[in-house]
């Protein structure tokens, strides 16, 4: 292979294409001149800062540091001036991050439920291609949440890279993911489960589909055909939210392929997991990271608050003192 092979390999395809359309905004869109100066930059920011949210105006920053670096520029995107813009923007725009609602154990017994009756009721009635959809569209939710994955770990995996033995558990290997910076692929492990279990929902997907290599989880068309390749990370979203919407879940908008993973991270987290534990299951190498899956509960706030308050004063009820009702509370002002 030569040096053009090898340079394309290191660099994901996903960010190759993100770079590329960000280079696309700024020259074309924006009508922008390649190498550019720091004022310039400044000034695209400022021109961008009411449409695009912070995370677009970064990622476009990325790919305008990754092109003057490749061709041997000094960066613009560190000049002071770019600085001080994005922290302006900050400060005029702020906006609150967007976050998948997390899927609740009990919508996912719901979702399983409805995707096994359908099953049934596919194969009863001979609709093959439905049959195969809802067999994947089980296995896809029940590994995706039980694992912790996110969509483009999903479409990644291959059938060759895992080894799942009924009633124990399954072991799968992903060459690369967003998290492995440095391509060194990674292996996770899922036990079987007596209810919802992923794995008899993995083998049931490969006995129906008759799959023995190749991607996990792939297209099925209305005459049961199954592709050949590997679903797109895109596609699992609106996949998701036609199958919530199927079982019957409400508010299937809130949902996205990020629900899985939070509403794993929720559920190991009601049930005691160390965080460190957490992390080295789900693959979290940064703690910022899992925090940012972890909802704080609000059930028995109050009682919280109460019990670090002081005691009543021992001639006013804890009643009153808890009402703001005690003599002592009420705030009196002269009369003329």
């Amino acid at each position: 292979m030569d040096v053009d092979t090898y340079l394309a390999a290191s660099e994901r395809k996903n960010t190759r294409r993100s770079y590329a359309s960000a280079l696309r905004h700024f020259e074309i869109e924006w009508a922008g001149l390649l190498p550019a100066t720091p004022e310039t930059i400044a000034r695209y920011l400022a021109d961008c800062a009411a449409t695009h949210s912070m995370n677009t105006l970064q990622q476009r920053l990325a790919a305008l540091s990754h092109w003057h670096k490749t061709h041997g520029f000094l960066d613009p995107t560190k000049a002071p001036i770019v600085r001080q813009v994005l922290k302006g923007i900050r400060t005029l725009h702020p906006a609150q991050e967007k976050r998948a609602k997390p899927l609740q154990l009990e919508v996912l017994q719901q979702i399983d439920s409805w995707l096994q009756s359908a099953v049934a009721a596919a194969r009863a009635r001979g609709d093959q291609a439905s049959a195969l959809r809802h067999a994947r569209d089980r296995a896809l939710v029940l590994l995706g949440f039980w694992r912790g994955f996110r969509s483009d770990e999903l479409v990644r995996l291959r059938i060759e890279h895992i080894d799942a033995v009924q009633g124990e558990g399954l072991t799968c290997f992903i060459p690369r993911s967003k998290g492995d910076r440095n391509a060194e692929g990674r292996t996770f492990r899922c036990p079987a489960l007596s209810r919802m279990c992923p794995v008899s929902a993995y083998v049931a997907w490969l006995a129906t589909s008759g799959l023995r290599d190749g991607p996990v989880f792939r297209a099925v068309d209305r005459w049961g055909t199954i592709a050949s390749e590997g679903l797109a990370a895109a596609s699992v979203i609106p996949l998701l939210r036609r199958l919530f919407a199927a079982a019957g879940v409400a508010d299937v908008d809130e949902y996205s392929s990020h629900s899985l993973r939070r509403g794993f991270a929720g559920w190991a987290n009601a049930n005691n997991w160390d965080i460190k534990e957490l992390m080295e299951y789900v693959g979290w190498r940064d703690i910022k990271s899992a925090i940012r899956y972890l909802d704080v509960t609000h059930e028995g706030l109050r009682e919280r608050f109460e019990r670090g308050l002081p005691r009543a004063p021992a001639d006013v009820s804890a009643e009153q003192y808890a009402s703001d009702k005690s003599p002592s509370k009420v705030i009196r002002f002269p009369t003329k």
